[in-house]
């Protein structure tokens, strides 16, 4: 009994570093741009993987599941940290962050149309409650208009349309990696594959780090960590902990990121924002509930 709840505050940990990754990326972002400060998190973020799980062998794991996970897990991985990067300002990224959290419901509605299995009606009602949920916190308080929906996504369509793209992406790996993985983790060789792809457009697009400091040593050695660590604790939580338990909770990691990336970035943000948050969570938990 106390190795599970051992287990368990793992996975409470691991949730709550994950919900801090916004504002702390954000933070690195500014300091570095979003290319070269991207690149420089998971390169030190898979230095920290292999230094806590091992450096991973090729020869322990599947061709198929290496080249398409992989790939997929690296593209989602750029999309998203790009998408936090290229946002106009601070307030802008929380609302991006919103729009990854649409994976969960993409997650079970690809499931759907892939399985043959008869599922809930509940499942249609409770994804377009999250995609609602979406625009309900990008439009803010001037109530529901199309327009205003267009024009806040048209005053970046790029953050956005990674952000979204992002959300596809995972949602493809979660239903492939289910199927190809046959209980193999290759976190490590991912987050690899993901510095790689980034330092490639670094110098593909010519980009320059500015003077690093200690201070934004220090930024980018403790995202890393908080990086790192969240998905070492998670691996170790799935192995003992109570996955019903953990499951739950980690659908209320929108909710989280927002709070903690409202302290750590300095912004506020409206009552509309925070009820297209709880929208978006509450569809997702509903997803997972009635297809679980």
């Amino acid at each position: 009994m106390l190795a599970s709840y051992k287990y368990n505050l793992y996975g409470i940990t691991a949730i709550l570093l994950w919900a801090c990754l916004v504002g702390m990326f954000r933070n690195v972002t500014e300091q570095l741009g979003p290319i070269g400060g991207a690149a420089l998190v998971y390169t030190c973020s898979s230095l920290f993987l292999m230094l806590s799980l091992g450096i991973p062998k090729l020869r322990q794991f599947s061709k198929s599941y290496i080249v398409v996970c992989g790939a997929l897990f690296a593209a989602y991985e750029v999309c998203f940290s790009l998408a936090l990067g290229f946002a106009s300002d601070r307030l802008q990224t929380v609302e991006i962050a919103i729009v990854n959290y649409l994976w969960p419901s993409l997650t079970v509605l690809l499931a759907v149309f892939a399985g043959s299995k008869k599922v809930s009606l509940w499942v249609y009602p409770a994804i377009l409650l999250a995609f609602f949920g979406v625009t309900w916190s990008i439009i803010g308080d001037e109530g529901l208009s199309l327009s205003r929906l267009i024009a806040n996504v048209s005053s970046n369509p790029l953050a956005y349309l990674l952000a979204f793209a992002g959300a596809i992406i995972w949602a493809v790996y979660c239903n492939l990696t289910r199927r190809m993985s046959n209980g193999q983790n290759g976190i490590t060789l991912f987050f690899i594959f993901t510095a790689l792809s980034l330092w490639i457009q670094f110098f593909v697009t010519d980009t320059k780090l500015p003077d690093l400091n200690w201070s934004v040593a220090f930024d980018v050695a403790l995202t890393s960590i908080f990086m790192g660590s969240g998905y070492a604790l998670w691996n170790v939580a799935i192995i003992g902990g109570n996955m019903l338990f953990l499951a739950t909770l980690s659908y209320f990691t929108p909710i989280l990121s927002t709070f903690f990336s409202i302290i750590i970035l300095g912004i506020t943000v409206s009552g509309t924002f925070w009820q297209g948050v709880i929208m978006v969570t509450v569809g997702s938990l509903i997803c997972w509930r009635v297809t679980k």
